[in-house]
């Protein structure tokens, strides 16, 4: 039987050795720089449309609404739920695409490993 060597983990897949603090220093840089990448990516803007740019909707990486822009064509008074319809439209596409952003950039850092979660 192995003798217990507080901080060392015995065995896994390829049966070696492996510090623990070895681990924990990795996973706290992993950590650090999918910090750093979620700050930059919360500068960073998406925009979507909808009505063929009859609704303009500006996002950042941390899913704020920064502007929402109409064009005045499309306001009716006797159809709000056709501008409503839009407006929904043009932001939904624009979190999609946020999401979009912060997945693809956090999968440099974990180099395309799915971790539950992670934002």
């Amino acid at each position: 039987m192995p003798k217990y060597r507080p901080g060392k983990f015995q065995g896994g897949a390829m049966g070696g050795k492996m510090d623990i603090n070895q681990v924990m220093r990795q996973a706290q840089k992993m950590q650090s720089e999918m910090e750093n990448v979620q700050e930059e990516l919360g500068k960073n803007e998406v925009e979507a449309s909808s009505g063929g740019g009859a609704v303009n909707v500006k996002v950042n990486g941390k899913k704020e609404v920064l502007s929402i822009k109409i064009n005045p064509d499309v306001v009716d008074a006797d159809d709000v739920e056709m501008l409503e319809d839009l407006v929904l439209a043009a932001v939904n596409e624009a979190m999609r695409k946020a999401d979009e952003m912060m997945q693809e950039g956090m999968e440099k850092v974990t180099g395309g490993m799915n971790i539950p979660g992670l934002f």
